[in-house]
C-alpha cells in the first residue's frame, strides 16, 4: 500500500501530521508493506526569503494581525506540536521561499532517502531556526542524511527537479488538494489535515482492506484549524 503526502517544509501543520501519520503506522501490523512518498507543494510560491525579519513579523503583517495575536496563535500551534513531541520556536523561524527545499526532498527521493530529508527539513525550520533557502545550509542539512555535499551543490546551481516539483503541484490541484498536509491512501482514500490520532487509525485500516479496489479518492475533511489552507488567510506559513 502507497501513502502519498502532500506537504509544505514550513506548514506546521505538516509537521505535526507527520508525526500522527508515524503514530499510526506503528501501531499497525502490515507497516512493513506500507510505502510513504513525500509530494511537494508551495503555500505561498512567490514568498520571498527574507532572513532579516522574524517569522512572527512576518506573519503578522501578512495575516494583518497584531503581534500579540500572532505570538497568541503561534503559541497555540505550539502547544499541539508538544502533544506529539515536536518543539516550534516561531520567534526564530527564517522566512523562506521552499522550491529549492522541495528539489532537494526529490533529489533525496532518488537516493533512497526522501523521508530523511523531509524530516531534517522540517526540523531545521520549525526548531533550529535554520533558513531552508539557503545553499550552505541545504548542502549541510543533505549531508546529514548521507548525500553528497557537492551533487546537493549541483543541484542548487541548476534548475533539476523544478519541473517535479511543478508536477506535485499540478496533482495535487487534479485530486482537489487545497491544504495541506493531504495524505492519499493508495489511491483510494484522503485525508485532509492534521486530524485525530484514530482517524489516522481508521483510514489505514479501511485503505487496507480496500487496496485491491482501483477508483476514486474519499475525502475526509478537517477543519480549517488543522491544516494550511492556500486561500485562508488565518493559516500559520
Amino acid at each position: 500500500m502507497k501513502i502519498e503526502i502532500w506537504s509544505d517544509v514550513v506548514c506546521p501543520f505538516c509537521y505535526i501530521g507527520k508525526r500522527k501519520l508515524e503514530k499510526a503506522l506503528a501501531k499497525f501490523p502490515f507497516r512493513d508493506q506500507v510505502s510513504i512518498e513525500w509530494k511537494s507543494f508551495q503555500l505561498n510560491p512567490e514568498q520571498k526569503t527574507n532572513p532579516n525579519i522574524s517569522t512572527i513579523e512576518h506573519l503578522s503583517q501578512s495575516k494583518g494581525w497584531s503581534l500579540e495575536q500572532t505570538r497568541q496563535i503561534s503559541g497555540q500551534v505550539s502547544d499541539m506540536a508538544k502533544e506529539q513531541g515536536l518543539h516550534f520556536d516561531f520567534e526564530n523561524a527564517v522566512v523562506a521561499n521552499t522550491k529549492n527545499a522541495h528539489r532537494l526532498i526529490h533529489l533525496a527521493k532518488s537516493l533512497g532517502k526522501g523521508g530523511e530529508m523531509k524530516e531534517r527539513l522540517l526540523s531545521a525550520y520549525f526548531s533550529e531556526g535554520k533558513n531552508v533557502d539557503d545553499e550552505s545550509t541545504l548542502i549541510q542539512l543533505a549531508v546529514e542524511v548521507g548525500i553528497d555535499g557537492e551533487e546537493v551543490k549541483a543541484l542548487l546551481q541548476s534548475s533539476r527537479y523544478e519541473d517535479a516539483v511543478d508536477q506535485d503541484i499540478y496533482e495535487s490541484r487534479l485530486i482537489g488538494v487545497k491544504g495541506v498536509p493531504f495524505f492519499v491512501l493508495d489511491r483510494k482514500l484522503g485525508i485532509s489535515g492534521a486530524q485525530p490520532d484514530e482517524v489516522f487509525d481508521q483510514t489505514i485500516e479501511k485503505a487496507w482492506k480496500e487496496f485491491q479496489k482501483e477508483n476514486g479518492i474519499e475525502l475526509i475533511s478537517g477543519s480549517s484549524s488543522d491544516s494550511c489552507d492556500v486561500d485562508d488567510p488565518n493559516c500559520i506559513s
